[in-house]
């Protein structure tokens, strides 16, 4: 699988769970030690994304767009990707977000996760 495959794999696994409300099935995506860094205080592991997910109103939804790729290494993987958080109640959001994805046996996760707000 090519690199832009590998990255979205990931992230269509992350979108399909953000937008369906489920913060367990998106911080399963993680690795277990990511540190997570959305638009509140960062954390460290999968509790920590969960909880930042369950946080979010239901109905929310993300949309990305893949701007960068760079393999980094044999079983690293940096995306950088812009990001539109739809809201049901709010106008939508757009950010910019950084990715390190990192390979451990057959599986990609998310090792790290970094949104900056768009001025």
């Amino acid at each position: 699988m090519n690199d832009a495959a590998v990255l979205c794999d990931v992230l269509d696994r992350w979108k399909t769970a953000v937008d369906a409300h489920r913060p367990e099935q998106a911080a399963a995506c993680f690795t277990e030690d990511a540190v997570f860094q959305g638009l509140h205080p960062y954390s460290v592991g999968r509790a920590g994304v969960a909880a930042y997910y369950a946080s979010q109103p239901p109905g929310l939804t993300a949309d990305y767009r893949v701007l960068e790729i760079r393999r980094l290494a044999d079983d690293l993987i940096l995306g950088y990707l812009g990001v539109d958080f739809a809201f049901p109640d709010r106008p939508t959001l757009t950010v910019n977000l950084g990715v390190l994805l990192r390979r451990s046996d057959d599986a990609w996760s998310i090792a790290h996760y970094q949104v900056s707000l768009l001025p």
